[in-house]
């Protein structure tokens, strides 16, 4: 499920489906996408894409194939995202805007490919972002108190319409968390098997 130079392809991702996803919209996604992207298509072909496209149906339309995947699929997830072990979110004043952008940036996505259940809870943002819950607090609070994030009915967090129109207006000027954006649309985001919440953050970070 990797690309040649190692990436954890995320086909659920790419797909821009639920985890939870039947058959069928699976079936009628991919049809929709591989149109779009298909190499004879002048306007739209991709044929990278859609040979990415064409991988993920493979693989998650077939019962026994999926379930393989996502045992691989889980491992991955409960590794950090490798964007976040960059100085540029250390600990501190200086990563706080970053920090910001990064934690809205990961529930932009989340709501975009699963609607149903749009949040992502405090423990699984911190895992994501190599950072103790102490260190979220601040930034958690600030975009709650400006609207941009609310908690929902299990207490996660998820990004508000005022949320989605400050990503969108502030990645042009941020073209790292762009990138992390696309690569979250090509179902590449890096996963860092190399850091985890066990090291102190400020060797993570150093590393």
């Amino acid at each position: 499920m990797d690309t040649p130079d190692g990436a954890f392809i995320d086909y659920y991702e790419l797909l821009q489906i639920s985890r939870k996803a039947e058959f069928e919209t699976i079936q009628r996604v991919f049809r929709i996408l591989a149109g779009r992207c298909h190499p004879d298509n002048p306007n739209t072909g991709d044929l990278e894409r859609f040979l990415r496209l064409k991988r993920a149906y493979e693989v998650l339309g077939d019962p026994e194939k999926r379930a393989t995947y996502d045992e691989e699929y889980a491992v991955q997830q409960s590794l950090p995202v490798e964007t976040f072990n960059m100085r540029d979110f250390a600990t501190g004043i200086d990563g706080e805007s970053n920090r910001r952008m990064g934690l809205l940036c990961l529930l932009y996505h989340r709501r975009r490919v699963n609607p149903d259940e749009p949040g992502l809870s405090l423990l699984q943002l911190e895992q994501m972002m190599v950072s103790a819950r102490e260190h979220l607090l601040f930034t958690v609070w600030y975009l709650k108190d400006k609207q941009f994030v609310k908690q929902t009915e299990d207490s996660s967090y998820a990004i508000t319409s005022s949320g989605v129109d400050h990503v969108e207006q502030g990645l042009p000027r941020n073209r790292l968390l762009y990138r992390l954006l696309k690569e979250a649309e090509d179902g590449s985001v890096r996963y860092s098997p190399h850091f985890s919440l066990n090291q102190p953050e400020a060797e993570a970070v150093a590393s």
